[in-house]
C-alpha cells in the first residue's frame, strides 16, 4: 500500500531577513513533521511562480506561539515572500501512528464500524470534519443517512483502531433517527 499524504501547515508572512516564515501549523505533532531535514512537499498557491517542489526545513523555532520555519530553498527575505500562501504535505507510511495514543490519523478512523454503547451497528465512519471547535466523525448511518458525531470522549469513548471500532454513546437525533423521524 503505498503512502498516504497529510497537510501539515501553511506558510505565512516572512519573519526577519534570514527567510524565516511564519508556520500556521496543521498537525498536532510539529516538532515531528517540522524536524530539521524534513522534505515536504510544497503545494504553491494559484498564480503562484518559483515555488519549488519540495522544502527541507533548515531550522525551526516558536516564537510568541507562533512557529517560525527556514527552509534551504529560501535564504532571504525576498524568497520566503514567495513562498507566502503555500500548503505544506508530508506523506505518511500507512502503518505509521501518532505518538500519543489518544490520537489518530484521519485515515486509521475512516472505514471503522460504528456501535452503540450496547454493542449494536449503527453505522460506519466515513471521514474527519475538521472544524474549529471541535472535530466531528463523519458516519454513515445504517439507515443510509449522513450525520455528524462530534469527536469527543463524552460522546466517542472508545476508539479500537485495531478491532475496527469506534463506540458512540448515541442519543436519538445523534446517529439514530429521532422518534418522530421514524
Amino acid at each position: 500500500m503505498e503512502g498516504i499524504e497529510v497537510v501539515v501547515g501553511r506558510i505565512g508572512k516572512p519573519h526577519g531577513i534570514r527567510g524565516e516564515v511564519t508556520v500556521d501549523v496543521r498537525s498536532d505533532e510539529p516538532e515531528r513533521r517540522f524536524a530539521v531535514g524534513a522534505r515536504l512537499r510544497a503545494q504553491a498557491p494559484r498564480g503562484a511562480a518559483g515555488v519549488p517542489a519540495y522544502l527541507t526545513v533548515a531550522r525551526t523555532r516558536w516564537h510568541q506561539g507562533v512557529l517560525l520555519a527556514g527552509f534551504e530553498e529560501a535564504g532571504d527575505r525576498t524568497a520566503a515572500e514567495g513562498l507566502r500562501g503555500t500548503v505544506l504535505h508530508v506523506t505518511l507510511d500507512p502503518d505509521e501512528v501518532p505518538e500519543d495514543p489518544e490520537e489518530f490519523y484521519d485515515h486509521q478512523l475512516v472505514g471503522l464500524v460504528v456501535h452503540d454503547l450496547d454493542g449494536a451497528v449503527i453505522g460506519t465512519v466515513l471521514g474527519v470534519v475538521h472544524g474549529g471547535a471541535q472535530d466531528l466523525l463523519q458516519v454513515k448511518a445504517t439507515d443510509g443517512r449522513d450525520t455528524l458525531v462530534p469527536f469527543v470522549a463524552a460522546l466517542v469513548p472508545v476508539v479500537d483502531v485495531a478491532g475496527g471500532r469506534v463506540v458512540v454513546a448515541d442519543r436519538p437525533g445523534l446517529v439514530t433517527p429521532l422518534p418522530e423521524d421514524d
